[in-house]
């Protein structure tokens, strides 16, 4: 028996139950998508569910809200890991307290960033009342509203404080993997700083960058509980209205609620092909 054979029979447990229940779950949301539960009485297949929420104005506001908040905070996490690993790369007085203090919010859970998040930005949080003390402001109210915002500034705000050291981490890993010497190369050939970072350094952490950024965006763009904590009513971010749906007391709307979640989940599955595409892309190149 192969090596690969017995690998994948080690493996089989886990990969079944972890298999069945994802393809399960998946499996029974795209059937409720289509009308069929019959546990509440829903029998007919049909396409309802998913004429109904391409037809309705707050699925597409929800939708715009909810590519905003994915594509803005992945685009801003990316843009900080970068410099961040960048620096993190030098070898410096007290580089490994700054490596561990970049690192120590990887173990700090979504929910209780945004509770943090909640309590410092709002119009009633630390920021609001340190403003009035100093006077910048005649009283809290007139802070900027950064959270229950149309801009969801809160939400992104989010997102980058806790998906920087990921990408982070990522990229720093491939940095110290590759070491010094391709940029030291190209310094000696003329390039200077910038030239060596944008034609040597950076198109060799590409495939590490992307395979983060798909990650990122895949997950604040189906993430629930951010959204549902720091966001505004209307309108929600898609996984707070699929929810919202799913919990009404009218059952006749689970399968629209099962819809979106089943389109969430193909743009998931999009971003994965997407990234593969273009990771096969920049090797061939």
């Amino acid at each position: 028996m192969s090596d690969r054979w017995k690998i994948f029979l080690l493996l089989s447990p886990a990969l079944l139950v972890i298999g069945g229940l994802f393809l399960g779950g998946l499996i029974l949301g795209l059937v409720g998508s289509f009308g069929y539960m019959p546990q509440i009485g829903l029998d007919d297949v049909n396409f309802d569910a998913y004429r109904t929420i391409l037809t309705s104005k707050s699925f597409y506001l929800s939708f715009l809200l909810t590519f905003h908040i994915a594509f803005t905070s992945t685009v801003l996490a990316s843009v900080l890991a970068v410099g961040t690993a960048l620096i993190l790369r030098q070898s410096f007085a007290g580089r490994a307290v700054i490596n561990f203090l970049f690192q120590i919010n990887l173990t700090v859970p979504h929910l209780v960033g945004a509770v943090g998040i909640l309590y410092l930005f709002s119009q009633s949080g630390f920021f609001a009342r340190l403003a009035y003390e100093f006077e910048l402001i005649a009283k809290p109210s007139e802070f900027p509203a950064m959270i229950y915002d149309p801009l969801a500034i809160g939400i992104i705000l989010q997102y980058v404080w806790k998906e920087v050291p990921f990408i982070g981490i990522i990229l720093l890993a491939n940095m110290q993997t590759m070491g010094l010497n391709y940029e030291a190369v190209a310094r000696s050939l003329g390039a200077n700083q910038w030239q060596s970072f944008r034609h040597v350094l950076l198109p060799m952490i590409t495939p590490g960058l992307l395979a983060a950024a798909m990650i990122v965006f895949a997950f604040t763009f189906g993430a629930y509980e951010i959204p549902a904590l720091l966001g505004q009513n209307y309108p929600a971010a898609l996984p707070v209205l699929a929810y919202h749906a799913f919990t009404n007391v009218d059952l006749n709307t689970r399968p629209e609620a099962l819809a979106m979640a089943m389109i969430i989940s193909l743009l998931s599955v999009i971003m994965i092909f997407g990234y593969v595409r273009l990771a096969r892309r920049h090797l061939r190149a």
